[in-house]
């Protein structure tokens, strides 16, 4: 597959590119960065410039000054006109393959973005926040840094996620409370209907369930074993 990157586009050193990607006008994507087969970079993107972080080196990526430690994009991910995605500090920040980040989308340094996700248009995540996969965060909603987001959650727009989501949970509000469970995006997963009842009840009750239907257990060890997580009830 050929790749189409606009004339106007800067794709520096030390970048990876996959086959079958557009990059559009204006865009800019600095290495280290790998890009997989079939992604599509919209105009303005700025994709790579160093972590926000005061004691970190503000490096010229575009001279050929590489520095930290990269970012991923995913097979297929979608990334919409003027979004920005920082390189990581420690880790390279990552977007999930078949990802969608809609117009004005901000992800800072570190942050790891599962497969299928959707981030609306004027989401923002802080530093070192990890989503899960298939997650939907509503427009202009903000994720607080270290903040952890379990796999199939559904975050309402304008948000302030101040505290860690757990898998398939309805959240919105400020302060942000769950309100249910995605029993939609549960059901397309193949979710049985006694398990979305089972963490229905339990979302309900302001708790997580104590018995973890086995067909759930993967995306609550995730979540749970996933840095900074802390229940949200209530």
């Amino acid at each position: 597959m050929v790749n189409h990157i606009h004339p106007s586009a800067v794709v520096g050193d030390g970048v990876e590119l996959g086959d079958g990607i557009t990059i559009g006008p204006g865009a800019v994507v600095l290495g280290p960065c790998v890009v997989e087969d079939g992604v599509w970079i919209g105009p303005g993107c700025v994709i790579g410039t160093p972590p926000e972080i005061t004691s970190a080196d503000h490096n010229r990526a575009w001279d050929g000054d590489l520095a930290h430690a990269g970012v991923h994009i995913g097979a297929r991910a979608v990334i919409r006109e003027l979004s920005t995605v920082h390189q990581g500090s420690y880790r390279a920040t990552t977007i999930g393959a078949d990802s969608w980040l809609l117009n004005r989308v901000y992800v800072a340094h570190d942050s790891l973005i599962g497969a299928g996700v959707t981030l609306s248009a004027g989401v923002s995540l802080g530093g070192h926040v990890q989503i899960g996969d298939k997650v939907n965060v509503g427009m202009n909603a903000v994720v607080h840094q270290r903040r952890v987001i379990g796999a199939g959650a559904m975050i309402g727009m304008g948000t302030p996620v101040s505290k860690d989501v757990p898998p398939f949970a309805r959240a919105y509000g400020s302060p942000i409370r769950i309100h249910g469970v995605n029993s939609v995006g549960m059901s397309r997963s193949g979710i049985s209907d006694s398990a979305i009842e089972a963490l229905t009840s339990a979302y309900d009750a302001g708790q997580l369930p104590s018995e973890i239907p086995a067909e759930l257990q993967v995306a609550f060890k995730w979540w749970t074993e996933a840095e900074a997580a802390k229940p949200l009830v209530g």
